[in-house]
């Protein structure tokens, strides 16, 4: 007798831009149901997905790696699937190319309209925006890629913070952020469709976390320079280098020989920060790289990024990370066991 309902089919797309971490990652986990079977009592005995790799032909692809996988079915043989499955892509000059797929985009329309679940893993929303189906749908996507689909993709809502975001009528958009958080989008189908105890057991055996903290820890500030307004992009050039002085908004308005609230009104035009934000999140960065690569007291960090308040570093910092100094240093350092010896 069949243990548990048929396997629900997921289709992972592999074009020439596809990383085969993230795909190869995907396939092995959402089909190791019949390794771990007897191993935990939460795995089913009978596995509950059939994973295929599907592209717009079948056979041998290289990937953008060099390395190439075998595409087990052109998109023509496939007619009906139950989830669909875009994995992290490497962006060419940090742009996407549209329209270079039109089959495959018509053919995750069409599974979308049956019913499938469409998924991406970092930046493999770029392929499923293309379908339109994202557009007003709160989305995620590696925050290094950010910049590059709002230019892509304005009507998509953007939240690069955000580990896992889940949207549509159905809860059938699902879009993960940052490279590896794709493990969080394999344990949340799998918490989905056949358990959470299934997950947590699958976390364990691979050894697989979920980003709790969010990705704001891990996202890296990178003011905006492609604005053409020559007075703020000199004032951020200054800026660069000079965050910590005291009083840092009121240097630049000096510099920069405009009226304050002229400036401050083309400073946020520009880089879509007020000014002291901008130095906030220069402070921060500083901070971030201080943590990890020293051991500073916080408090001493605080006074050399700019901060006299200690207390008021602190709560910036967990504003701005997620995470208080402490925990951060916790998480980003490298441990003594990695580091090399002389």
């Amino acid at each position: 007798m069949a243990d548990g309902p048929a396997p629900l089919h997921v289709s992972l797309i592999a074009v020439p831009e596809a990383a085969i971490s993230t795909l190869s990652g995907l396939y092995d986990v959402l089909n190791c149901f019949g390794m771990l079977a007897g191993i935990d009592p939460a795995i089913p005995q009978r596995p509950p997905f059939k994973v295929e790799i599907v592209g717009e032909r079948p056979g041998p692809l290289v990937l953008v790696s060099g390395l190439a996988v075998d595409v087990h079915h052109g998109i023509d043989a496939v007619p009906q699937t139950d989830i669909v499955i875009a994995p992290s892509f490497l962006l060419r000059g940090n742009a996407w190319e549209k329209d270079r797929y039109p089959a495959l985009v018509a053919w995750v329309r069409r599974m979308h309209a049956q019913g499938a679940s469409l998924c991406s893993a970092c930046s493999g929303i770029f392929l499923l925006a293309e379908t339109h189906l994202f557009d007003g749908r709160e989305s995620t996507v590696h925050w290094g890629y950010a910049s590059a689909f709002r230019k892509a993709f304005p009507q998509v809502p953007l939240k690069p913070e955000q580990v896992l975001m889940v949207a549509g009528t159905h809860q059938e958009l699902i879009t993960s952020g940052a490279s590896m958080s794709w493990h969080d989008l394999a344990l949340y189908l799998i918490g989905r469709h056949v358990g959470v105890t299934a997950a947590q057991a699958v976390a364990r055996y691979f050894a697989l976390q979920w980003h709790q903290d969010g990705l704001a820890p891990y996202i890296v500030f990178d003011g905006a320079r492609d604005h053409g307004d020559a007075a703020v992009l000199a004032a951020q050039d200054w800026l660069a280098t000079h965050f910590s002085v005291a009083a840092p908004v009121d240097e630049m308005v000096k510099r920069a020989g405009i009226p304050e609230r002229t400036f401050k009104r083309r400073f946020t035009v520009a880089t879509g920060l007020a000014p002291i934000a901008y130095v906030q999140r220069l402070r921060i960065e500083d901070a971030k790289r201080r943590l990890e690569r020293t051991e500073s007291p916080a408090d001493e960090i605080a006074w050399q990024v700019g901060y006299e308040d200690a207390a008021s570093f602190r709560r910036l910092f967990k504003r701005t990370t997620g995470l208080t100094p402490g925990a951060y240093r916790r998480r980003f350092q490298v441990p003594g066991f990695a580091r090399a010896t002389r």
